[in-house]
């Protein structure tokens, strides 16, 4: 690369820019460009450092970006051309950059998880979920970091090692440090969000297509519960599976049914709305194997008020039901289990898309016509399930 003198700074005859290799090799005194006001200061002593030329409010302001290789090539441009963006708009990265309340990343991500955890359904567990996943890719380069100083190559450099082998898990933290950043935008700590849309278009496309949770055919259910049934595991579980599959319901939701919550009167489940995905109560016709076994329940009832405790007491963990799926080689999951109701309520049954989707507590995305909508159709939902329930048991009584 061939170099000319302009005042004080050595300019690039040819227009290009820095290369990451000149940037490593480069030895000789002075200041070299790139672009957006970027500039390379190699001092006689051999250290270089990193600084942007800007104009902020009309005046002309030098801002130092950190040292080589500490800060490399590319991560100074990023942090040249934010900066630019920024003082275009009217801010001044100079004054963000020295502001003394500024907090760290790690400080910052605490302050989000306590203003989220107040509306998470399950506070603790997504706490858990945020530190967990947060600690283990994002706090290692921007944990000590403060938000007003990462960049989107800050961001790009915890994503792109697990965004191809990772990719759910990759969505999660990108979705976690947006937080972070959209909390630092809304506090005026920064002006922009490293992990939006920007970030977005510059993550490689794999084509990855996310996989849905593993369901049987319809067919095959009845065979699985005959299964179930023989296999000898602890028997609150066994019911609570089955109870499951009669229901089309969430693991969570059984998991955590109560005794007062069924009305045997009206053969109904009424699972309350902050158990509930939507937040909305919900009623569950209860079909006549579906009060049998609720019937064969009650003989385990303690005082817990839990219609499947565990031995201990409490509700069933969240890997009880999956591990029955994989131990007893079911092949599929619990959650999958609404799936197959799903299929054999459109191929099987003659009710409408409406009643199926309301079996499954899904809310209507058409807000108009969920306007209009004041019934949750229970008597053609009862109908249903009894079906469903007559069907699988045929299957199981054959298979047993």
């Amino acid at each position: 690369m061939m170099w000319y003198i302009k005042g004080d700074s050595l300019m690039a005859r040819n227009g290009k820019k820095l290369s990451a290799a000149f940037v490593k090799t480069v030895t000789e005194p002075g200041k070299y460009h790139d672009s957006h006001g970027l500039i390379l200061r190699v001092m006689p002593s051999g250290s270089k450092q990193w600084v942007q030329r800007l104009v902020i409010a009309g005046q002309r302001r030098d801002l130092g970006l950190g040292g080589y290789p500490l800060v490399t090539l590319s991560e100074a441009r990023q942090r040249a051309f934010d900066n630019r963006r920024l003082a275009r708009a009217g801010g001044d990265p100079l004054a963000l950059k020295h502001r003394p309340d500024v907090p760290t990343f790690a400080d910052a991500a605490e302050t989000v998880i306590g203003i989220h955890a107040a509306g998470w359904r399950n506070s603790g567990k997504s706490a858990h979920q945020w530190r967990a996943s947060l600690r283990d890719y994002a706090l290692p380069r921007l944990g000590h970091r403060r938000v007003s100083d990462i960049t989107t190559a800050d961001v790009m450099a915890v994503l792109l090692p697990i965004w191809s082998g990772k990719r759910e898990t990759a969505r999660r933290v990108r979705q976690r440090i947006g937080a972070v950043m959209k909390w630092a935008v809304a506090e005026g700590h920064r002006h922009d969000n490293p992990a939006g849309d920007a970030i977005g278009a510059a993550l490689p496309k794999n084509g990855a297509v996310r996989q849905h949770q593993r369901a049987l055919p319809h067919a095959e259910v009845g065979a699985a519960l005959a299964k179930v049934r023989q296999s000898g595991a602890y028997r609150a579980t066994v019911l609570a599976f089955e109870y499951l599959v009669l229901t089309a319901g969430r693991s969570g939701e059984v998991r955590g049914a109560r005794w007062d919550e069924i009305d045997f009167d009206t053969t109904t489940w009424t699972v309350p709305a902050e158990r509930m995905k939507a937040t909305r109560a919900h009623r569950v016709p209860l079909s006549a194997r579906a009060l049998d076994v609720l019937q064969v329940a009650r003989a385990l009832a303690d005082r817990s008020g839990l219609v499947f405790p565990s031995p201990t007491g409490r509700a069933l963990s969240d890997n009880t039901l999956s591990k029955l799926c994989r131990e007893h080689d079911l092949g599929c999951v619990p959650h999958g289990m609404r799936s197959s109701f799903r299929d054999w309520a459109a191929e099987c049954s003659d009710a409408p898309r409406e009643v199926c989707e309301l079996a499954l507590a899904h809310v209507n995305s058409d807000r108009v016509e969920a306007a209009y909508r004041r019934s949750d159709l229970f008597e053609r939902r009862r109908e249903l399930m009894e079906d469903w329930a007559g069907y699988i048991t045929d299957q199981s009584v054959r298979h047993g």
